[in-house]
């Protein structure tokens, strides 16, 4: 029997463009290099890293209600959706899976306007402003999450 636990990752809007797109914010990490570091922390605890990136407000909602099959965690960067999408905020309320909130920049040091989230008071935690280590901190934490859900049963 396989135990292993699923936890989707969902990232927004240009981070494909990670890397190359304002590196002074966002760094030169590339969204491959990321996910190669997540894929390896996950392996090492035995949970199986699922991955989305669209620029497709509609694409990410598909995904999340796809979630509610078989994912027990998600890590979310809405990107620009945070903001904006009250959408994306109905859809996780709607599977009731889970989930940090996370951003590579400090988006309450940035413009006024990125201060506001529509996912933070719904979210078990939120990481923003370390860059990509907010990304393998989010991972250990769902991971231990999982692992202790897991033991529970």
């Amino acid at each position: 029997m396989n135990n292993k636990k699923n936890i989707l990752l969902i990232n927004g809007p240009n981070i494909n463009l990670l890397g190359s797109r304002e590196t002074k914010i966002y760094g030169h990490y590339t969204l491959n290099q990321l996910l190669d570091e997540l894929n390896k922390i996950a392996t090492k605890y035995n949970v199986k890293l699922h991955h989305i990136q669209s620029n497709a407000e509609h694409i990410l909602i598909e995904h999340i209600h796809q979630a509610k099959k078989n994912i027990d965690y998600i890590i979310i960067n809405p990107a620009s959706f945070t903001h904006t999408s009250i959408a994306l905020r109905d859809a996780l309320l709607a599977v009731n899976i889970p989930f940090i909130e996370i951003h590579i920049s400090n988006i309450y040091s940035r413009e006024q306007f990125r201060s506001n989230s529509w996912f933070s008071d719904i979210a078990d935690g939120v990481i923003s402003g370390f860059g990509i280590d907010g990304y393998v901190w989010s991972l250990k934490s769902a991971i231990k999450y999982v692992q202790s859900t897991n033991s529970l049963k």
